[in-house]
């Protein structure tokens, strides 16, 4: 009778095991996966047609397939394991990205332009010299399309034909079963005629765009451009008074200009001026679009330093249901600077998002409040997410006090590289601010 010790079944399990082990330590070294994703990196340069982009995401799939799968947290441990394949995973999600950006351009893309036009048309409240242009725009498109492909349309020679026959150059281009490898250089082509006609569509003058152009132009909203005037011509003024500082009639156009393009123009525009277009009408405006949970209006009121936002802004700090309302809120209240957000920001350093907990380190760094050296400190010690840390280190060394960057570098030292960086900075900071330290 055999001992535990001898006993053939334990045996095998054991060496059943063993041999798992071994087979998934070779299943992929790290430096196999770098090798891998360096080929697939030099593949995809390399790739000429559909068909070699369709081999590198097949080589791509392979790589991830071979991937062991990330490890566990133990229980009893407080920081994350090490994972030994982060960068070829990082490798990879790039690829993947590069990947996508190389494919195309396709017909459909065409396709789907001619119809976005065709629908802009229809829905346009043209006046007389508006409908010219479109029919003007549409025999450019047929002509610029007609030197790539064989299409059996003429020019429209009333506005009634300029829809029909975009339906008819539509179907020719399906018609020609372009291949986005043979013909990718007609579809670019073409694709660039359908970025003139979309552009020749929204210049084209509208009875909207005449009442509001007349208005304006008594407001003197035109009176900064010179001869040469880019179309449109709200467009190019905007720039101008943004330039000039003229945040009046920045506002006039974005309560004037009942369109998209230009509401989108103008709240940029609003936003690059940041405090030189912090007007009391500026502020009162946008913060009733932030009464609205606008986020383009709470950007603005962070570049603009409004600090008459603040009550309202500290209001959706609790949002935690709308991360992306508060990531921009935390931004914004950094930016502002008022104290009387330090306590609600320091709050949400305990909240669960991994996404947003960073935000209200950074926040807290912009505002520079000592008050918030304890709660970074501590979040610096106990967070188990790197990005956190590194943000709770970077706010430390933002606050620049001598306490701040001593709560820094008494963390010691960090796994993550991104916060040792963070942690060896406040150190050289300490360092010059006291000597001897």
């Amino acid at each position: 009778m055999s001992n535990g010790d001898d006993d053939p079944t334990d045996a095998d399990e054991v060496d059943a095991e063993d041999a798992a082990d071994a087979d998934a330590g070779e299943l992929a070294t790290t430096e196999d996966l770098d090798e891998r994703c360096e080929a697939a990196a030099e593949a995809l340069d390399a790739a000429a047609t559909e068909a070699d982009l369709d081999d590198v995401a097949a080589t791509l799939d392979a790589i991830e397939a071979d991937l062991p799968p990330v490890p566990e947290a133990d229980e009893d441990d407080e920081d994350d394991p090490d994972d030994p394949h982060e960068e070829a995973r990082s490798q990879l999600a790039d690829l993947r990205d590069d990947l996508e950006a190389a494919r195309g351009p396709y017909a459909e893309d065409v396709t789907d332009a001619i119809e976005a036009a065709t629908a802009a048309i229809d829905d346009g409240d043209w006046t007389e010299q508006g409908e010219g242009e479109v029919v003007d725009a549409v025999g450019s498109f047929v002509d610029a399309v007609a030197e790539q492909i064989d299409v059996e349309a003429e020019s429209p020679a009333t506005f009634a034909e300029a829809t029909t026959t975009l339906d008819t150059v539509g179907a020719a281009v399906e018609a020609a079963g372009l291949d986005p490898d043979a013909d990718n250089e007609t579809i670019a082509a073409l694709v660039e005629a359908t970025d003139a006609l979309d552009s020749d569509i929204e210049a084209a003058q509208e009875w909207a765009d005449l009442s509001v152009r007349e208005t304006l132009q008594s407001e003197g909203y035109y009176d900064v451009l010179g001869h040469t005037k880019d179309y449109p011509m709200e467009w190019a003024a905007l720039k101008e008074h943004e330039k000039r500082g003229n945040t009046d009639m920045v506002l006039m156009a974005l309560d004037s200009l009942d369109s998209d393009f230009m509401e989108e123009h103008c709240l940029d525009a609003l936003e690059r001026m940041g405090p030189v277009a912090a007007t009391d009408e500026a502020i009162e405006t946008m913060l009733a679009r932030a009464e609205k949970r606008d986020k383009p209006a709470i950007r603005i009121l962070g570049k603009m330093g409004a600090t008459e936002a603040v009550e309202t802004l500290i209001e959706y700090v609790d949002a935690d249901s709308d991360a992306p309302l508060q990531k921009v809120t935390f931004r914004a209240l950094g930016e502002i600077g008022d104290d009387r957000a330090v306590q609600p920001l320091a709050d949400k350093l305990l909240m669960d998002n991994d996404v947003v907990r960073p935000q209200a380190a950074r926040a807290l760094g912009l505002i520079g409040d000592t008050r918030a050296i304890k709660p970074l400190s501590e979040t610096l010690k106990a967070d188990d997410d790197a990005n956190v840390r590194a943000q709770a280190a970077w706010a430390l060394r933002q606050i620049g006090t001598k306490r701040a960057l001593e709560a820094a570098v008494d963390h010691g030292s960090d796994a993550t590289f991104v916060v040792q960086t963070e942690l060896e900075k406040a150190r050289e900071e300490l360092d010059a601010a006291v000597p001897n330290a």
